[in-house]
């Protein structure tokens, strides 16, 4: 394990460059994006498209256990659970990093067998750090970490590569179970290192930022 600790700032930027460079952020106003909610938005987000870049991956897998260590400890945890799906490489490679071993949560029990929700080995009274790829939200989260606290291990933070930063209530909501949010960038980064490049438009740009600043308002106005 060898990790250097930039800045916060240096790490949100060059992480939302990332994703930018990789295709894994877009913006477009002129054909919103349909969310699974069934909202629109100038916005999208696909994290998963991480995995298929080594170079991005190392750095953000880098990143994402050096704001672990940074913010929760070095010695803060004794197991790494992925969420199904998009959870699970991001989990695996984290843990290799902090030298812990993994598990991975499922979004439901399987149905059979022993149903489980937690493949691997968790035991009662591990302090596990719950790893995703991003959080809109916090409500798919919490359900993660009831699972793992159904084992009798702890669950008190849960890192992301991405989030939101447009839903005040997240922080709050995720607080309120005695979860902390880790993250490396938000939308708001994005969008700055977006103006940074001029990698759009300026009139999409300032549409990202109206519906970033107030998306339910934005949503309403854009069917």
């Amino acid at each position: 394990m060898s990790l250097t600790f930039p800045a916060r700032e240096e790490i949100a930027r060059l992480s939302a460059r990332m994703l930018l460079e990789i295709k894994a952020v877009d913006f477009n106003a002129a054909q919103p994006f349909t969310y699974a909610s069934g909202l629109k938005g100038p916005t999208y987000v696909d994290c998963r498209r991480i995995i298929s870049f080594p170079r991005v991956r190392a750095t953000l897998m880098d990143f994402l256990a050096a704001t672990v260590m940074r913010d929760a400890g070095f010695e803060a945890f004794d197991n790494v659970a992925g969420g199904e799906t998009a959870g699970i490489p991001f989990g695996a490679l984290v843990a290799e990093r902090l030298g812990l071993p993994m598990t991975y949560v499922r979004k439901k029990p399987k149905g059979y067998g022993r149903n489980a929700r937690i493949e691997g080995v968790m035991t009662e009274g591990q302090r596990v750090l719950l790893v995703e790829d991003l959080t809109t939200d916090g409500g798919s989260k919490l359900s993660f970490v009831n699972a793992i606290r159904e084992t009798g291990a702890t669950c008190a933070h849960t890192a992301v590569v991405f989030y939101y930063g447009i839903f005040p209530e997240t922080i709050q909501r995720l607080g309120d179970h005695g979860v902390q949010l880790h993250h490396l960038c938000t939308w708001w980064d994005v969008l700055a290192e977006a103006r940074a490049q001029a990698a759009f438009d300026e009139a999409t740009l300032a549409e990202v930022e109206a519906f970033l600043t107030d998306p339910r308002a934005w949503q309403a106005a854009n069917g």
